[in-house]
């Protein structure tokens, strides 16, 4: 070998993400695919035999699977931690909803590393960390975004969909309508490195299915049931399974689609869900569902493909997290990261390399919701009721040890101390509600002139309501009084002039009341005018919502109210009525402002 050819070797050596197999020198893809409340035991390949997900199972088959890997307990906390490589309480993550599933402005994401490297990022489904900028996920990293940005959506089916700050209403289930916007970015970016983040709608509920999906479980037996299984509704369990399988459909669709584009051999993929299943069903005997910090709750399913570089069929034995995986990102593909908080993550990337034995300490996992907090290490878990279990003898937490392990129940209870201090959680027990955040909503962005206001992110007073307990996807009811109020707590940023609109609904006999919107003295008083009354939408649905408290969704329209002059500052923002001639004033489900 000449001088100048070793040279060239060893500078397609360094281009490589991980310095092997140096005929590749391009970055490679990065698909990330999220489940939003399956459970470990929700696929074939963790031994469920009620469904079958072959294309979610291969890429564990073609890759590598991860044996004890965790999460959150719920949503918000567990894309936060993904995001960012950070425990989410340190990030102003503490709830689902009202604004406390907001990513604080000084954390940085992934996908702005990935964004300031050239690569194309979308993202296709739930966001769950901020809807209106600078929170919103184009202001984290994201060029491109379809989905929705709140905890959970009402409508499965021809939904209504945010398209980069516009909403427009799909034809077609959710999840196969995000899986084509993704697929259709895929094409539109294969010859360049593109993100490509599509986390999944199920099988959160609403309990809505496709009908062939549907009809393949809605008469199935029960055959591996709930560790507890009076707890269990075998309807909900048939429409999880059947909502995986539509979704492993999907990942199908994702994976064929790179094997087309030739992208195979260049793309990380990793699948994984963001917390324990969300309803009792069969979960391989671990103690725990969504929003528990105990195993089941927490442990999640987690594969990873890139062929040549992770070895293929691994199982990986060492404990790991969702925290882990920012870190890991960033060293698989060579992308710089952008900031430099600390993170609380491994760079998982020395377990998943093809012939490497690496030195792995061992560690410690923390678990956190509702003030509860769990701590598990490769063996032990302490839970939030400081009880030790072994973990390798007995998995379903069945027999404390305390009594046993009285200097490591002691070490471990230290820990979770130290912890909550450094975490800066409150010592009573803080359960997350559904008040709003007292951090204010931006509006007027020149950058992004359309600023949502949705029912969930603002307060209704008086004996004004939500239309249901869970505040995700609500809407604003018995609007009768003219004390009655919406009220948004707003950050004006830039003056000028806002046009106003309502997305409504109001019975035909109720039309005509006046409603007056106010901030800081400014003020716009308007009609409405026409009545809209469209009916609740109950044909969805394979379980009735009402049980889960969640809203019976319809169809609303949009009212132009008019235009504001606003000044920068910050206050309240509230829609009031002056006058109600009928028995209401509408339901509201959005206040939309748009800076001219």
């Amino acid at each position: 070998m000449t001088a100048r050819n070793f040279i060239l070797t060893l500078l397609i050596f360094s281009l490589h993400p991980l310095g092997v197999r140096g005929a590749v020198t391009s970055r490679p893809n990065v698909v990330i695919l999220l489940a939003d409340d399956a459970g470990w035991g929700d696929y074939s390949f963790n031994g469920n035999q009620q469904l079958s997900t072959p294309n979610i199972d291969s890429i564990a088959q073609q890759g590598a699977s991860f044996e004890r890997f965790y999460v959150c307990p719920v949503c918000s906390p567990t894309r936060a931690e993904m995001l960012t490589g950070r425990y989410h309480r340190r990030s102003g993550v503490y709830g689902v909803s009202t604004g406390q599933e907001r990513l604080n402005l000084d954390e940085h994401t992934f996908a702005e590393s990935f964004h300031a490297a050239g690569y194309a990022t979308g993202i296709f489904g739930k966001w769950h960390n901020g809807s209106q900028w600078p929170y919103h996920p184009m202001a984290r990293g994201f060029e491109t975004f379809y989905g929705y940005t709140s905890g959970h959506w009402g409508e499965y089916f021809n939904p209504p969909m945010e398209h980069n700050g516009v909403m427009e209403r799909g034809q077609g289930y959710i999840v196969d309508l995000c899986t084509d916007k993704a697929l259709q970015f895929i094409e539109q970016n294969r010859s360049k490195p593109f993100l490509c983040y599509v986390p999944f709608t199920t099988p959160h509920s609403p309990w809505s299915v496709p009908p062939a999906d549907w009809a393949r479980f809605k008469d199935k037996p029960i055959t591996q049931p709930a560790s507890n299984s009076k707890a269990e509704n075998p309807d909900e369990t048939r429409c999880a399974l059947a909502m995986l399988e539509n979704q492993d459909r999907n990942v199908g669709r994702v994976l064929r689609k790179l094997a087309d584009l030739g992208l195979e051999e260049n793309t990380l993929v990793i699948y994984f869900s963001d917390n324990g299943p969300n309803s009792a069903r069969w979960n391989g005997g671990m103690k725990g569902l969504k929003a528990s910090t105990d195993e089941g709750g927490v442990r999640s399913a987690c594969f990873v493909r890139w062929p040549g570089r992770v070895a293929k069929g691994s199982l990986i034995k060492s404990i790991a997290g969702v925290i882990d995986l920012n870190p890991t990102l960033h060293a698989l593909t060579g992308v710089k990261r952008v900031g430099d908080k600390p993170q609380d993550g491994r760079d998982l990337s020395p377990l998943l390399q093809t012939n490497l034995k690496p030195q792995w300490t061992d560690r410690r996992i923390f678990s956190t919701w509702a003030g509860k907090v769990s701590v598990r290490t490769q063996q032990y878990r302490l839970d939030t009721e400081g009880n030790l279990f072994d973990m390798d003898a007995d998995p379903s937490q069945k027999t404390p040890i305390q009594d046993k392990e009285p200097s490591l129940t002691q070490e471990l209870k230290a820990a979770v101390v130290a912890w909550k201090k450094e975490m800066k959680m409150p010592t009573l027990l803080s359960v997350p509600g559904s008040a709003v955040d007292p951090r204010p909503i931006s509006v007027g962005f020149r950058e992004f002139p359309v600023t949502m206001l949705p029912a969930r992110d603002g307060e209704p007073r008086g004996t004004m309501r939500r239309s249901a307990k869970a505040p995700n996807s609500s809407y604003f009811v018995n609007w009768t009084q003219t004390t009655d109020s919406a009220v948004w707590s707003a950050e004006v940023v830039n003056a000028g002039t806002y046009v106003v609109t309502l997305d409504y609904t109001c019975p035909l006999a109720d039309a005509g009341s006046t409603v007056e919107l106010s901030f800081n003295g400014a003020r716009l008083q308007g009609k409405v005018s026409a009545g809209w009354d469209p009916p609740l939408i109950t044909d969805q649905d394979v379980v009735p919502r009402t049980t889960h408290g969640e809203s019976l969704m319809k169809e609303f329209h949009s009212l132009k109210l008019g235009e504001i002059e606003l000044s920068p500052g910050h206050g309240d923002l509230v829609l009031r009525a002056l006058e109600i001639p009928g028995k209401s004033v509408m339901d509201l489900r959005r206040l939309t402002l748009t800076l001219k």
